[in-house]
């Protein structure tokens, strides 16, 4: 059977030429926003954790040591998250060609297994404390607690927007998150003890925020993992997107071994072999470049690898090619 190839080199330098430069571009640029947002989370996380612990010292409350716990761990989840964004920004090497975009997604599962571990520390010392109630300070508690309320609000403002990007900022976000939520536990708490003297209420509101947490830190590993394991992305349908190709353009007649998947949050890949009518092979430029255009309009696939074929496919029981590969 002849084969017909094209003319390769020049068109593969003119495609090199023009993914090195984008790659370039895309490097720079790669979550530029997210890392302002999250360094300027770090500065204020940094600086309202060292005021709980002395807090906590000082007043003998558990939920705003907890809460100050809270701070220490999230001011390393961003610090995770701000530099696994500077990791990924280094160029593509020969070995890790799609460069180093999964240290995000790493640095993902880290910041929820962590939350794991804070989550567990918390419920043991809300129950020890159930056991052997202590007094405190609920003033002091009032006064740092709000201040500490208002930091994490800003902060968790900064990086809102951003969490819906990225999932390693969303596992910053969800530290912020879990420590706005036990902020608010402190703050109430205290109200109650200077009201009514019943100490056991700041183990209970620790309870409640560590059960939280760990309702976050669970979805943010599975999403991790998800990744990791190169599923289909949640917001995709394999089906519909290969009768979408297909209604799209009466060129593609079918479409097999159809993968997609996620290098990092919203940065999507996508292999597959399409059966399309015969044509020269001149022709099945203008075809890969409306085929591109809608897979990038439609579901956001900046990566995808097609086989053009035509024929009736791979026989897998005889083992041999029965297309014209294009």
């Amino acid at each position: 059977m002849e084969h017909n190839h094209p003319p390769k080199k020049k068109l593969q330098h003119a495609h090199q030429e023009h993914d090195n430069h984008s790659h370039e571009n895309h490097r720079h640029d790669f979550r530029s926003y997210e890392r302002k947002r999250l360094l300027i989370t770090i500065v204020l996380t940094g600086t309202m954790m060292i005021a709980e612990i002395l807090g906590g010292i000082f007043t003998g409350s558990l939920a705003l040591m907890s809460d100050a716990g809270h701070m220490l761990t999230h001011a390393f989840a961003l610090l995770i998250s701000f530099l696994a964004i500077l990791y990924a920004c280094r160029p593509a090497t020969k070995d890790k060609s799609f460069g180093f975009y999964r240290a995000e997604i790493l640095a993902a599962l880290l910041n929820g297994i962590t939350l794991l571990v804070i989550t567990g520390f918390i419920l043991w010392e809300a129950y020890k404390r159930i056991l052997t109630p202590r007094p405190i300070a609920a003033k002091e508690m009032i006064i740092i607690g709000v201040v500490g309320l208002l930091v994490n609000i800003a902060t968790a403002l900064l990086l809102w927007k951003v969490s819906k990007e990225s999932l390693n900022v969303r596992s910053a976000f969800i530290h912020m998150l879990g420590d706005t939520g036990s902020s608010v536990g402190v703050v109430v708490g205290a109200f109650i003890i200077y009201f009514t003297g019943f100490y056991i209420i700041d183990s209970i509101f620790s309870i409640i925020i560590a059960i939280l947490i760990l309702t976050w830190s669970i979805s943010l590993i599975r999403d991790s993992v998800r990744i990791l394991m190169e599923s289909t992305p949640k917001n995709i349908s394999v089906g519909e997107l290969k009768a979408g190709v297909i209604a799209q353009n009466a060129k593609v007649k079918d479409i097999h071994d159809l993968h997609v998947w996620e290098i990092t949050s919203n940065m999507y890949c996508m292999t597959a072999h399409m059966v399309i009518e015969d044509m020269n092979v001149s022709q099945t430029q203008q075809l890969l470049d409306e085929i591109s255009h809608h897979l990038l309009e439609k579901y956001n696939i900046q990566h995808p690898i097609i086989q053009f074929e035509t024929g009736g496919g791979f026989d897998h029981e005889q083992g041999c090619n029965l297309d014209k590969r294009l």
